[in-house]
C-alpha cells in the first residue's frame, strides 16, 4: 500500500490491544468457553495463515484465558471449501478464511474480501468502518446465522503463475486456470477456462497438468507454496486484488453466549490483527520478489491492452451481477458511492508517481 499506509488506523488498532489487555483481569471474572476453529490456510503459510494462528493466541491472551481456541489446520475438521456451511450450522465454532471462498454461494461475499480494480487497504478499512460496508457485512452474514468479524489485511497480489509466456489476449484462450473471486468471472470473459481451488491443493494441480496457471496470493505466500518450481512466469500487478481482507467467522449463537467483554476482547484482536498483517504484509513482498527471481522465474508486468482487457471484462461482470442479485446491487450501490466520494481525498491529497 506504500505512501497510502492508514497510519491513524493503525494507531488506533494498537490502543486497542492496549486495552484489551488492560482488560484482561475484569474478563476472568467471566466463564471459560472454547472454540474449534476451522482454519483455511495452514498456519506456516505467511501472512493470511500465521495471522490465523496469531489472533487465536492474541485473544487467548488477552482474554485472560476465558477465551480458548483450538486452532485446527486446514481440512482437519472440514473440507475448507465447506467451512462456511459448518460454521453456518454450528458443527464448527468458529472459521478463519476470506470470503471469495464463499462466492459460489452468493457473490455479494466477494466485497468482503476483494473486488477487482478495488481499493487500497485504507480506503477498503475506511468504507468497511465508515461506509457502512461492516452494517451490510452484518445483514449478508446475518443471513446465514453468522458473526462475521474483518480480521486482517493483505497487500496487492500477483497476477499468476504461468507456464508459458502470455504474449496476446488469444494465448488466454482456452487456458485452465485457478482463480479466486469475481475475478474469475472476468477472465472467464477472455476465454480462461477457472476454477476456484483451495490453497493446499493449488500446487499439485499445476504440478499434475491439471491447471496451466493460478494466482492465488501475494509474493510471500506465493514462494511458500513452491509454484516457482513449475510454472517460471509471474505476472504483475494483481488487478484482480489490490488488497484482500482476512476474516473470523462465529456461530451466531455461540457468539451470543459470551459476554460483552468477551466480545469486545474478539474484536481487539481482530484490530491488533489488522495492524499487523498490514505491516508484515508490505515490508515483506520485496524480500520474496528477489527470491523469486532468483529461482529463476521471470516477472512480467501486464501491458495496457491486458490491462484494459481485464478492466472491460469486470465492468461487465459487476454490471450482470448487479442487475441478477439484489443484496450484490445493493452493496456495489454503497461501495461505489464511498470510492467516488473517496476519490475527491485521494486525487487532491496523495502525491502520484
Amino acid at each position: 500500500m506504500g505512501k497510502r499506509t492508514p497510519f491513524a488506523l493503525a494507531a488506533a488498532c494498537i490502543g486497542s490491544a492496549v486495552l484489551a489487555l488492560a482488560a484482561a483481569p475484569a474478563a476472568a471474572q467471566d466463564k471459560t468457553v472454547r472454540f474449534q476453529m476451522a482454519a483455511g490456510f495452514g498456519s506456516t503459510q505467511p501472512l493470511a495463515g500465521e495471522a490465523g494462528l496469531d489472533v487465536t493466541k492474541r485473544i487467548e491472551r488477552a482474554s485472560g484465558g476465558t477465551i480458548r481456541i483450538k486452532h485446527n489446520e486446514p481440512n482437519a475438521l472440514v473440507p475448507v471449501l465447506q467451512s462456511f456451511d459448518a460454521v453456518s450450522q454450528g458443527s464448527v465454532d468458529m472459521v478463519w478464511s476470506t470470503a471469495g471462498f464463499w462466492s459460489g454461494k452468493d457473490s455479494a461475499f466477494n466485497f468482503f474480501a476483494s473486488l477487482p480494480y478495488g481499493p487500497s487497504a485504507g480506503e477498503y478499512l475506511a468504507w468497511l468502518d465508515y461506509g457502512g460496508g461492516k452494517e451490510l457485512m452484518a445483514e449478508l452474514y446475518g443471513k446465514y446465522g453468522v458473526h462475521a468479524l474483518t480480521c486482517g489485511m493483505a497487500p496487492p497480489e500477483g497476477a499468476g503463475w504461468f507456464r508459458k509466456e502470455i504474449k496476446t489476449l488469444d494465448d488466454l484462450k482456452g487456458l485452465k486456470m485457478r482463480f479466486f473471486g469475481l475475478g474469475a468471472k472476468a477472465m472467464a470473459k477472455l476465454g480462461v477456462a477457472t476454477q476456484l481451488i483451495a490453497p493446499g491443493e493449488i500446487y499439485q494441480a499445476l504440478q499434475l497438468g491439471t491447471i496451466d496457471a493460478t494466482e492465488f496470493s501475494t509474493p510471500v505466500q506465493d514462494l511458500k507454496l513452491g509454484f516457482h518450481q513449475v510454472a517460471k512466469y509471474y505476472y504483475l500487478p494483481g488487478w484482480h486484488q489490490q488488497s484482500t481482507a482476512l476474516e473470523l467467522l462465529i456461530n451466531k449463537k455461540k457468539w451470543d453466549t459470551l459476554s460483552d467483554q468477551q466480545k469486545a476482547v474478539i474484536e481487539l484482536a481482530c484490530g491488533e490483527t489488522i495492524r499487523q498483517s498490514l505491516a508484515y504484509g508490505e515490508a515483506a513482498q520485496f524480500g520474496a520478489l528477489k527470491e523469486i527471481q532468483a529461482k529463476g522465474v521471470t516477472l512480467k508486468t501486464w501491458g495496457p491492452e491486458f490491462l484494459a482487457a481485464f478492466k472491460g471484462a469486470w465492468e461487465e461482470v459487476a454490471k450482470e451481477e448487479a442487475a441478477s442479485n439484489p443484496m450484490f446491487k445493493k452493496i456495489w450501490d454503497s461501495y461505489s458511492a464511498f470510492r467516488a466520494n473517496y476519490a475527491i481525498w485521494r486525487d487532491s491529497g496523495y502525491l502520484k508517481n
